[in-house]
């Protein structure tokens, strides 16, 4: 699929979405020899190209997850701009995960931007989102139906130190289920760390370690004693993987809950085998997207993730002023 533009900045094919005129692609869906990664999920950092340019804070986060050595990674701050082929690639601030970014594409008056995922409010951790204007947006949906509608962040937490003090007076260990990435980094940045012993999965501690948080936390398979733990209940954060899993058994009684904006819809608890749900996204709510998509002026909006073809919808109704349509990019989507 390629956008509708006689001379178009960007174009999608079969590798991902490609800049003819500088040869290198945004997060590409197969190796490339040159790459601009807006943040190291796996639905937009793939192993395999010859070279990277991404966020300085995403830089050892690719070490980490895709095998890449120094040579092989450049990294930039928000803001700076790397001139290829005469085309300029300056990164903004997405909001998403610690190191997203959006990337600003520019060449004879043209302004593109790639949001990648991106999210409003400020978790505390990630750089704040910065709408950048433009012509053409290429925006996420992920959560782009007017359902989705999140609760700020601060009343999120008092649910969640709440239940995590009921289950440890009932005697049962807390455990929330939250991508390594991202999700996990905020959880662990607003939890009250001095209620109780806080035990984290090793593949949360690995993505710490890249990001160099030092945060006063238990690695459970070198530092934890089991019976130590099962006498004060502790709040254990692992990846969805785990569930059912004899690494989650060791922690004896629990309770537990989902991190995910995708807690919004009834069932998906019951789907994933989890107590309790907690409404707790690093992508932009309904709201979120429709007030980013108006900030950055875009008069033609490509849409990816999710809700392509409603949300698609809504923003032609409501904005006639507005090009919309869907761009067949190969996004997953992470846990929401």
């Amino acid at each position: 699929m390629h956008i509708n533009n006689a001379a178009p900045l960007l174009t999608y094919t079969p590798l991902g979405l490609y800049c003819p005129a500088a040869d290198v692609y945004l997060d590409p869906i197969k190796p490339v020899k040159k790459a601009l990664i807006t943040h190291a999920h796996g639905d937009h950092a793939r192993p395999g190209s010859e070279r990277y340019l991404a966020h300085h804070t995403t830089v050892p986060l690719l070490h980490h997850r895709l095998g890449t050595n120094p040579s092989q990674v450049e990294g930039i701050e928000y803001g700076e701009t790397k001139i290829i082929n005469g085309v300029r690639f300056t990164f903004y601030p997405a909001g998403h995960v610690p190191g997203s970014a959006q990337i600003l594409v520019e060449n004879h008056g043209e302004r593109w931007v790639f949001s990648g995922d991106y999210k409003v409010e400020s978790d505390g951790l990630s750089t704040p989102l910065e709408p950048v204007p433009c012509h053409t947006f290429i925006s996420e949906c992920t959560f782009g139906l007017p359902i989705f509608s999140w609760r700020a962040q601060a009343k999120v937490f008092a649910d969640i130190h709440s239940w995590w003090e009921a289950n440890r007076q009932a005697g049962y260990a807390s455990v929330i289920l939250a991508y390594s990435l991202g999700k996990a980094q905020r959880i662990l940045k607003n939890l009250d760390l001095t209620k109780g012993p806080v035990v984290i999965h090793p593949n949360i501690l690995g993505i710490n370690r890249a990001l160099n948080l030092k945060l006063d936390l238990l690695d459970f398979t070198k530092e934890v004693n089991e019976t130590n733990l099962r006498n004060t209940p502790p709040l254990v954060l692992a990846p969805p993987m785990v569930l059912g899993s004899s690494w989650l058994k060791r922690f004896g009684k629990a309770r537990i809950a989902a991190a995910s904006g995708w807690m919004t819809i009834s069932g998906f608890k019951r789907r994933r085998g989890v107590d309790t749900g907690f409404i707790l996204s690093d992508h932009a709510d309904f709201e979120g997207l429709n007030k980013v998509i108006a900030a950055t002026g875009a008069k033609k909006v490509l849409l990816t993730h999710g809700y392509t073809a409603q949300f698609g919808r809504w923003l032609s109704e409501k904005h006639s002023g507005i090009d919309v349509s869907e761009l067949g990019a190969h996004f997953e989507g992470d846990e929401g």
